[in-house]
This record gives C-alpha cells, sequence and structure tokens, in this order.
C-alpha cells in the first residue's frame, strides 16, 4: 500500500509541475493586455510609495490618472517610512478641496504600511528573517486588498507586493495589472527594483521616462519625462 502511495505521488509531481509551467506561461502572455470584459465601477488600486524621492514622484503621476475610474486606493509605505504616507494623506485632502465629496474620498483613501525587508546598514545575515517577515506581510496585504491595479516606482517594498501579486495569478486567485514607472533618476540603468521587475516579467507594463533607457531594455515603454 504504501508503495502504491509513492508511485502516485511521484506520477502526480510531473503532472503538477506541468500544469504550474502552462499556467505561468499563461498569465505571462496575457499580462499587459486589456481585460476581456471592462469594468463599470472603480478598480481598487494598491499604489506603492518610497523614500528618496520616490513619493514625490508618485504623487506627480497620480495627478495625471482619473481617480473616479481608480478607487478605492490603499497606499502602502515602508514601516520606518515617515514621510510618504503623510504626502499622500495631505494629497486626499486636496482632492476634497478640488472635487468636494469629503465623505466619498476619505472612503476611498486607505493607508498602509509593510515591513521592509532590509533596512540601510542591517546585516545580512539578520535580513534573512526581515525579508521572509517582508514577504509573509506583503503575501497577506495582497490577499486581503486584492488589487486590480498596482503602481510602483522603484522602491524595494514594491518586490514582495509584485511578486506576491504575481503568485496570485498564477494560482487563479485573483488578477492584478502591475504598472512600473522607472523613476526620472535612472537615466542609463534600470534600478535593482526595475531590473528584477524586467528580468522576471512581473510587471504588466514598464514604464522609462529616458529614450535611451527604452532603447537598452526594449519591452520597456518610453513615457516621457514626467516630473
Amino acid at each position: 500500500m504504501g508503495l502504491d502511495a509513492f508511485a502516485a505521488v511521484c506520477c502526480a509531481i510531473p503532472v503538477l509541475l506541468s500544469l504550474l509551467v502552462v499556467r505561468v506561461a499563461y498569465v505571462l502572455c496575457r499580462s499587459g493586455l486589456p481585460p476581456s470584459k471592462p469594468h463599470a465601477a472603480g478598480l481598487r488600486c494598491l499604489i506603492v510609495l518610497g523614500s528618496g524621492g520616490h513619493t514625490a514622484e508618485m504623487m506627480n503621476i497620480l495627478t495625471e490618472i482619473q481617480k473616479d475610474r481608480f478607487t478605492p486606493r490603499y497606499y502602502v509605505a515602508a514601516l520606518t517610512d515617515n514621510m510618504s504616507l503623510q504626502k499622500a494623506q495631505v494629497y486626499e485632502k486636496s482632492l476634497i478641496q478640488v472635487e468636494g465629496d469629503r465623505e466619498k474620498i476619505i472612503e476611498d483613501a486607505k493607508f498602509m504600511r509593510i515591513y521592509r525587508s532590509r533596512e540601510v546598514g542591517q546585516s545580512y545575515i539578520t535580513s534573512i528573517g526581515t525579508t521572509l517577515l517582508a514577504v509573509l506581510h506583503a503575501m497577506w496585504l495582497i490577499i486581503r486588498i486584492r488589487p486590480q491595479v498596482i503602481f510602483c516606482n522603484g522602491p524595494r517594498t514594491c518586490i514582495p507586493l509584485c511578486a506576491s501579486a504575481f503568485i496570485l495569478k498564477v494560482l487563479g486567485l485573483g488578477w492584478s495589472s502591475i504598472f512600473y514607472i522607472e523613476s526620472i533618476a535612472r537615466v542609463k540603468k534600470l534600478s535593482l527594483s526595475g531590473l528584477l521587475l524586467y528580468k522576471l516579467r512581473l510587471a504588466d507594463q514598464f514604464f522609462v521616462q529616458w529614450p535611451q533607457l527604452q532603447q537598452k531594455y526594449p519591452r520597456a515603454q518610453c513615457a516621457g519625462r514626467l516630473m
């Protein structure tokens, strides 16, 4: 009986691996294509913020999008980032003054924090535990929010979030369209976050702001300077 069970497991593993490969290939082929069914309501939107100018660039990008199309908006920043969520709150309050519907705008904006994989100056040994914690926290956030759209532009906190969203795509538990906009400071080469998302094909749409960068990475699209 034990041998029969072992043989069944051995036969099942190649089948499961084959199905996984087929599913990953499907997700990669489907990425970047418009949804088959248009959404009448707003799209749940996850916006990844980060220090070092990333938040300022993201706030500038958000001024160009249709606010009523991307609602509710979930802003996520690292646990030790004390400024990014404050800037997002100021931005959302400015929408109240412009659009006037205070209750609706307040309900449409959520502010959340995520553990950082590695702090500046942290040893690589201790970063193993914090990285695992960050990945688990990112997966929990993605499962909780189930974003339909993710906007990110370079902070490393976006890597576990985008990877978690991609895993849910493969498992068929949700579909998030990931839009990555590389920082304007990246003129000749991608940031580490951008390079990982580009090489692993995690982003549905990948934008750069300099034409010479687009020539180096042909799958990227040049959006022009957004700042």
